[in-house]
């Protein structure tokens, strides 16, 4: 069995959609006849814990730590910030406090706060690959810092290494938040056209990125978006209550507020016999405080049930359970690509999708190729009204029907059979690399015993 080294800042007990993407894919590669070996931080500072994934995780797989500094320890304490926001970084007025914190943030810590974990990595790895060779490398990011870890290891061993962007890089939309100085930009900017010039093959999860990064290099760019796990999704659906249930699961962004949405349900709260009586906002994770008040403001606030964050099974049923399920991505012009990882878990519930965003974007093409609802504009207040008018004469006239469209490539099984067809692609012989990485590493090496590290197995 072929071997490939997975380095992700992101892993159990970490939660959110980030973490899942390689948690499955490390769960479903040795059926493809790939060994998964993980390297993740031992002592992270993550926003949103579900310490439930890691049961995901097949008992004989090896998974690596390395010790990391964080800054983050210190902005809350400089600033008094109690990490209460989804997007602290776009969220609201900021004090001088805050705004001296962002600007250190920004300038000093090029990509990303997690650029200390880059140095004691490389060398943690080059240890442990000098007696435990691997056929290929992959780096994860958000944060983009990790795929500096993998660019210097494909530089000093030649093994083939493929960037995984969940996200973008220099066009990620909140990093027009940051104050940056022109010389910062150009940094991060060469950071990314090395990244995406110096690796094997670039991977992105989203079509829109994909154009994007070909139009930026000549590497071969692949695309394998996010999907969903049929595991997650067998036994009958939860019983239906007799409530209009419109859901929401995971984060919810002050900067993706949807005001028209809460506008038009307080309309017909206030108009249609029956809705308010049987509307129920079931918002499924960490909400920031303004979502809450425009909803307050809509005149909705007794209609909300808040179940806070859970562990993702729970997410999965309050999806499924769902009359319809609500998306609304950030309201900026640079989301128009992403693809939340949420969504695919959404097509699998059946239960239609009211997407709010850019209707030329990448979640409304998915969401219109598997006939699985609508995508309305942030103001599109006709657009809105309508799905929503419709969910509810059919809720009123015995239910509302599953989705039907198809779906079967964003299974996660689907998903890794790609993955690993791209890993058989770029993989070189391991002979070669063998003989590569007894060039670069000491021959006193102890990578068992490597500082920083815990050869654990999970």
């Amino acid at each position: 069995m072929r071997r490939v080294l997975v380095i992700s800042y992101y892993w159990p007990p970490s939660g959110g959609s980030g973490v899942q993407r390689w948690v499955k894919f490390v769960k479903y590669l040795p059926s493809e006849g790939w060994e998964p070996v993980v390297f993740a931080p031992e002592n992270a500072d993550y926003p949103a814990l579900d310490p439930s994934l890691a049961s995901e995780i097949p008992a004989d797989i090896k998974v690596l730590h390395g010790r990391i500094w964080e800054p983050y320890a210190a902005y809350r304490k400089l600033t008094g910030a109690k990490s209460t926001e989804v997007t602290e970084i776009s969220s609201g007025k900021k004090t001088f406090k805050q705004r001296l914190s962002l600007w250190i943030r920004a300038n000093l810590f090029v990509p990303d706060p997690r650029i200390g974990w880059v140095k004691p990595s490389v060398k943690t790895l080059l240890q442990y690959l000098q007696e435990h060779p691997v056929d290929a490398i992959v780096t994860t990011g958000p944060p983009h810092s990790v795929h500096l870890i993998g660019q210097k290891l494909h530089k000093a061993t030649g093994i083939p290494w493929i960037p995984d962007f969940r996200d973008p890089w220099s066009r990620m939309y909140y990093l027009r938040y940051l104050p940056m100085t022109a010389a910062t930009w150009r940094k991060l900017r060469a950071q990314e056209q090395a990244v995406l010039d110096e690796c094997s093959t670039v991977l992105t999860c989203t079509p829109l990125v994909k154009e994007d990064f070909e139009a930026q290099t000549t590497t071969p760019v692949a695309m394998i978006t996010n999907g969903y796990d049929e595991e997650d999704f067998t036994g009958p659906a939860p019983k239906a209550d007799t409530l209009f249930n419109i859901t929401h699961t995971g984060l919810f962004a002050a900067d993706g507020n949807p005001f028209v949405l809460w506008k038009v349900l307080g309309k017909m709260a206030a108009s249609v016999p029956g809705f308010r009586e049987e509307l129920r906002l079931r918002l499924v994770g960490k909400v920031d405080r303004e979502v809450l008040e425009a909803i307050k403001a809509a005149g909705l606030e007794d209609n909300v049930v808040a179940l806070g964050p859970t562990d993702h099974a729970t997410a999965v049923m309050e999806q499924r359970a769902a009359s319809i399920l609500i998306l609304p991505l950030r309201n900026d012009p640079l989301y128009r690509p992403i693809l939340p990882g949420k969504l695919f878990e959404y097509l699998a519930s059946r239960r239609p999708i009211l997407g709010i965003g850019q209707e030329d974007g990448a979640m409304a093409r998915v969401i219109s190729t598997a006939e699985a609802g609508t995508t309305a504009n942030w103001d599109n207040e006709a657009a809105l009204k309508a799905f929503l008018e419709k969910a509810w004469q059919q809720h009123c006239e015995g239910g509302i029907p599953e989705t039907k469209g198809e779906i079967g490539r964003y299974s996660r099984r689907a998903t890794t059979h790609e993955l690993a067809s791209l890993l058989t692609k770029v993989a070189s012989p391991r002979t070669k690399v063998a003989v590569l990485l007894t060039k670069v590493a000491s021959p006193t090496c102890h990578p068992e015993r490597s500082e920083g590290s815990q050869n654990n197995t999970k």
